[in-house]
């Protein structure tokens, strides 16, 4: 919901790390892989039930996410093959991470929530991934900001990564989380179709 009011502020604050000397001269496609390792290892660490470490992890993961994409724009080395490894790269992710919270608690009431939030996530995605193919091959794509059009959603980016931070640090509340994700995300997708029905 509020990824778009973000970005500027986000590379803004990002500018300093992109103009450092090692930074520079690192692809941005390297720095999706770093994230990707460390996404990973953040889910690791919940199925471990290291909460902090995955928090930790979580957060450095989201940092190299929003790094890769602001190197990229700085440096003038946006590319398709970039940008379609840096949305598969964040859906790995996202899907890892609550399975990890779902291992560390290990409780029936977990694994629900977290294939609730997933089955959502599904609906979503083909709501979206469409929809945003269809936008663009109409040439409706208005000089988006991301590699990829991406309607705008009750839940983004931004949303994710609190909901996340949240369920890392409370885990015996992150089914509430994910049930609650999982209706938002869901009304996201319905939102989507209805906009498109509209038009």
């Amino acid at each position: 919901m509020f990824d778009d009011r973000l970005r500027t502020a986000k590379d803004t604050l990002l500018r300093p790390f992109v103009r450092s000397a090692l930074v520079a001269r690192l692809s941005p496609s390297t720095v999706t892989v770093a994230g990707l390792l460390v996404g990973l290892g953040a889910a690791g660490a919940a199925a471990g039930a290291y909460w902090i470490i995955a928090t930790v992890l979580w957060l450095v993961n989201r940092l190299l996410d929003g790094l890769d994409g602001a190197l990229a724009r700085a440096t003038d080395r946006r590319t398709d093959s970039g940008g379609y490894v840096d949305i598969v790269a964040d859906f790995v992710v996202y899907a890892a991470v609550p399975i990890g919270i779902a291992v560390g608690l290990a409780g029936a009431l977990a694994w629900a929530s977290v294939a609730v939030y997933l089955g959502a996530c599904y609906v979503n995605a083909a709501s979206w991934m469409y929809l945003s193919a269809v936008i663009e091959k109409r040439g409706a794509a208005g000089g988006a900001a991301t590699s990829v059009v991406m309607p705008r959603g009750i839940v983004e980016g931004f949303e994710t990564i609190l909901a996340y931070v949240v369920a890392l640090l409370f885990p015996y509340y992150s089914p509430h989380v994910f049930f609650g994700l999982g209706a938002l995300v869901l009304l996201t997708a319905v939102r989507r179709v209805v906009w498109w029905l509209r038009r």
